[in-house]
């Protein structure tokens, strides 16, 4: 029993170990990458994107149109560099949590009561991924390969960085 779980489970593990960095840089890259993009389309259609955040009850449609967009756009390119990760990671977690409740949930809702929809129809939104691995960098951080790693290496404090 002991070889199966070293073979299965440890060596595993301990390879794994030497690229602990490429999870949180892939993951970074790819949903910064996205956020940046979208949130820079939202900027320069503010006037389309403003009467959507109406339509869909979103209070303060002119206000948090362009601030949503702009913490989608910074937000992405702040990932991309792995800088204040853990703060735009609950920041863009929390556009995607009204996100999904203001444009998604209400429609998925509907089909749930018409007995068209289930669990896995509300879990398989974008949305939901995106927010998990928002909630993912915002918990474990941006990983070694990151300007916020680099910066608690210069300010000494490497305990933490290592944590990352």
């Amino acid at each position: 029993m002991n070889s199966l779980v070293d073979l299965l489970i440890a060596l595993p593990a301990r390879i794994a170990a030497h690229f602990s960095w490429a999870g949180p840089l892939l993951a970074r890259l790819v949903v910064g990458y996205v956020f940046m993009w979208t949130g820079w389309q939202k900027l320069n259609n503010l006037e389309v994107m403003t009467q959507r955040f109406a339509e869909w009850g979103i209070p303060f449609p002119a206000l948090m149109t362009p601030f949503a967009s702009a913490v989608e756009c910074v937000g992405g390119i702040a990932l991309i560099l792995g800088l204040f990760t853990r703060i735009f990671g609950a920041q863009l977690a929390f556009v995607m949590i009204v996100a999904v409740s203001a444009a998604k949930f209400g429609d998925w809702a509907t089909g749930w009561r018409a007995g068209e929809n289930s669990i896995d129809g509300l879990l398989g939104m974008e949305e939901f991924t995106y927010m998990a691995v928002f909630f993912w960098l915002a918990i474990a951080g941006p990983g070694k390969v990151s300007l916020d790693h680099l910066l608690l290496q210069k300010a000494g404090q490497d305990g933490e960085a290592k944590s990352m």
